[in-house]
């Protein structure tokens, strides 16, 4: 330190001869000691405070890009899973209306049955043509239901439904006959 400080003088041709160099530990005046300490503890502070709301931003930032990025790919993924099925649903109507114009009523008629076995295949209701009296009105559907689905998770046969006894009748709703085929006119 000593011949820096005399290289410097000597530099500037001042005419000072450095002949000790002492260093002391500085302290502050006690009177000031109190708020000396807060500034060094607010310096501190400052740069710790910035140290953690950088290692925040470090963490959140890109957690929350990697969310944006997951919910534009799942955005897209619906997107395009609409277009393709409404491409799917107008290639059906055309293909049905090109059906349509080869044969309307055979296609009026195929379109109903299949409505109505769409709709009536989860109830557990039977519909009887009152018109026809020869219509047995007592079936063993509830025990047919579940030697279905007993069958299907690998129950016993068909014709041990028979055996049982029957705890509940099932609902018979006579109905008055219709025709499947409708116009237009009706609708």
């Amino acid at each position: 330190v000593k011949k820096s400080m005399q290289s410097t003088l000597d530099r500037y041709e001042i005419g000072i001869l450095v002949s000790d160099v002492n260093l002391q530990d500085a302290q502050p005046p006690e009177e000031v000691q109190a708020a000396f300490s807060d500034a060094i503890k607010a310096r501190e502070d400052k740069e710790r405070l910035k140290n953690e709301a950088e290692t925040y931003a470090n963490e959140v930032i890109p957690k929350a890009r990697g969310r944006a990025a997951r919910q534009t790919q799942e955005a897209q993924a619906y997107k395009e899973s609409l277009i393709a099925k409404s491409q799917g649903e107008a290639s059906r109507f055309n293909a049905l209306l090109e059906e349509y114009k080869k044969a309307p009523e055979v296609t009026r008629d195929r379109l109903y049955l299949e409505t109505m076995e769409t709709v009536l295949r989860r109830t557990n209701k039977v519909i009887i043509d009152s018109d026809n009296a020869n219509n047995l009105m007592y079936l063993p559907l509830d025990q047919l239901m579940k030697q279905n689905t007993s069958k299907r998770s690998g129950g016993t046969n068909v014709s041990d439904a028979f055996t049982g006894t029957l705890t509940e009748t099932p609902t018979l709703t006579p109905q008055p006959s219709r025709s499947p085929r409708r116009t237009r006119e009706t609708r």
